[in-house]
């Protein structure tokens, strides 16, 4: 690692204060992408700004129809919530997949949507579920919150401080996985709201994006075999060392009628 100076803010406005003060602080959550990329010196910050000891973005609780979560709120937290296992039981499916065991007990809400990760999880939640990200500043909703590959619509110096999910009638997520990271090498998130559906795909593109005609066909006939014959175009969508476009392509569809299956 570089030399940097650790802060550890008690107060989301202290917090705040140090970022607007700092020359190119980094807020610093669960770690799981910031300190391996620290070790490797592939950044370097002035400040590194832990938001471990700031208790009011930590927590769990239903609100407004559905359920609110801190951003410092962990992967393990979230999966094993009674809470969420209540309301959004798909959610907290997708929370108990994330990463092993050692990452779930380290890792944040906040930070995992703030990296935007193309393979991550929880941005196919936040879309699908019709989320709003709070911040210090306003509130965002989720359709505008991923803007591209690790990119976001925060602004400098904003922070994250929970993320509100609308609760559906019905939810599942299915993940194709790396077996060694877990990572979502295709993930699709399928929820229905009345007669609204959405189908949110990760994984698969250079963002988390929307499957709209899957969502009609399904919005007109929600089961599986309704998928019948609707393919998404292999082109702009990853491919690396562990599947090409195409075949990330063939997942979307397969993942899409596991999560409506598991919808019951």
């Amino acid at each position: 690692m570089y030399e940097f100076t650790y802060h550890r803010p008690k107060t989301l406005a202290d917090a705040a204060a140090l970022l607007g003060q700092s020359e190119d602080a980094k807020i610093l959550g669960g770690g799981q992408t910031l300190l391996p990329t620290l070790k490797q010196r592939l950044a370097r910050p002035s400040d590194l700004i832990d938001l471990g000891q700031i208790p009011d973005i930590k927590g769990i609780c239903e609100e407004a129809g559905g359920i609110a979560i801190g951003a410092f709120t962990r992967h393990a937290e979230v999966a094993h919530s009674d809470v969420v296992r209540r309301v959004i039981p798909a959610l907290a499916d997708l929370a108990e997949g994330i990463g092993d065991r050692q990452v779930r007990n380290m890792g944040t809400l906040g930070g995992s949507i703030c990296n935007a990760d193309p393979s991550a999880d929880y941005p196919a939640a936040v879309v699908g579920l019709k989320a709003t990200v709070k911040t210090d500043r306003r509130e965002i909703a989720g359709d505008d919150f991923f803007t591209g590959m690790f990119e976001t619509a925060l602004e400098p110096g904003e922070i994250v401080t929970a993320v509100h999910f609308q609760k559906p009638d019905k939810a599942a997520y299915a993940k194709f996985r790396n077996p060694a990271s877990r990572y979502a090498i295709v993930g699709v998130f399928v929820a229905r709201f009345g007669n609204e559906v959405r189908v949110t795909v990760t994984g698969a593109g250079p963002s988390v994006f929307r499957a709209t005609d899957m969502e009609t066909a399904l919005a007109q006939d929600f089961r599986a075999e309704a998928l019948n014959g609707i393919a998404v175009g292999a082109d702009g969508l990853n491919a690396d060392i562990h599947a090409s476009a195409d075949y990330r392509a063939h997942l979307v569809t397969v993942m899409a009628k596991r999560a409506v299956e598991a919808c019951g």
